[in-house]
């Protein structure tokens, strides 16, 4: 029996470990060791929880690897992914990469064979690859609109223009001419 599938039977037995009275307010799940003098789970008592112990851990060998039995190693950019090893080792791509970046790793990593392993490659390009699509043909139609905003604004004042009288654009014109006057003495 190899030993990766050794290490998922012992999974499937293994209970999950959570902290003691985590049901009552304000505890969270996560496991914290018991230390009370008279906790049950502390004395290992039958029909509590359990308690971590060394006995529900994984094979030495296999300990820290993924499903595949690959070496999983965490890249934040392309350096990091030239120096992967695509038969032992398996990656993650951090978090707190972009999603530019993000795409052209995923694009390096699928032409080098790597195996990502914190992301369905294929069906995560075609999704983000279609959002792009979508914000570009958005930004598209909002400079369209503005173009049609600013062509009616400019086809208003030129109307304007034309109905009002000879006297008015006089005295219009008057009015800039002062306000140029007035800005160069000040």
């Amino acid at each position: 029996m190899n030993l990766l599938e050794l290490r998922n039977r012992m999974k499937r037995k293994k209970p999950s470990f959570v902290r003691q009275d985590f049901h009552k307010k304000r505890l969270k799940k996560r496991w914290i060791k018991p230390r009370g003098l008279h906790s049950k789970v502390k004395q290992k008592k039958a029909g509590h929880q359990k308690k971590v112990s060394a006995g529900y851990g994984s094979p030495k060998e296999v300990r820290g690897l993924s499903k595949e039995g690959l070496i999983q190693a965490i890249i934040h950019n392309e350096n990091e992914l030239n120096n992967i090893n695509n038969e032992k080792q398996g990656v993650i791509i951090s978090g707190k990469v972009g999603l530019k970046n993000r795409l052209l790793l995923l694009k390096k990593a699928k032409e080098k064979g790597i195996k990502i392993l914190n992301l369905n490659a294929d069906e995560y390009l075609k999704k983000k690859e279609e959002e792009i699509k979508k914000r570009l043909e958005k930004k598209k139609e909002k400079g369209e609109s503005k173009k049609k905003k600013e062509g009616k604004k400019e086809k208003k004042e030129e109307k304007l223009e034309e109905k009002l009288s000879d006297d008015e654009k006089k005295e219009k014109e008057k009015r800039e001419k002062d306000k140029l006057l007035t800005k160069r003495e000040a």
